[in-house]
């Protein structure tokens, strides 16, 4: 597997030959399973079925629990490259409306971390290899 990296504004990384990318390994896996997260549902114009379903499924009022975990992980073990999931865990701040999920996911590659924070007025993941020291977020 051969992934180009993402800069941390998210523009791809040019000019560093091999360096650009990943290959065979956990933190590419981990950048597309951010890339994919961060896709929005009915946002790429050639099919709008790709995607997150973050507006439909998962910060949607009166969305179920089970509902939310369902699309994320869906979207996570989807990902080319992921074998599974080792551990998930989420909580919804009903305050905030915030949602907090944190993932370790098995790739092919060895174990990568997810942490997301989704709400009305945030955005934000991480995604990094464990034992590694890149943060992808």
């Amino acid at each position: 597997m051969k992934y180009r990296q993402l800069s941390p504004t998210g523009d791809y990384q040019f000019g560093h030959g091999q360096a650009d990318f990943f290959v065979n390994n956990a933190n590419g896996v981990a950048q597309l399973i951010l890339t994919r997260l961060k896709l929005f549902q009915g946002e790429w114009f050639l099919d709008f079925t790709q995607g997150t379903p973050w507006e439909q499924e998962i910060v949607a009022v009166k969305v179920p629990q089970v509902v939310r975990d369902t699309a994320l992980q869906t979207v996570i073990t989807q990902t080319q490259g992921v074998n599974n999931l080792l551990s998930y865990s989420s909580l919804v701040d009903p305050n905030t409306r915030n949602m907090r999920v944190a993932a370790i996911v098995n790739t092919i590659f060895g174990p990568v971390s997810l942490a997301a924070i989704v709400g009305p007025t945030i955005f934000q993941l991480d995604v990094s290899q464990i034992g590694g020291s890149d943060s992808l977020g």
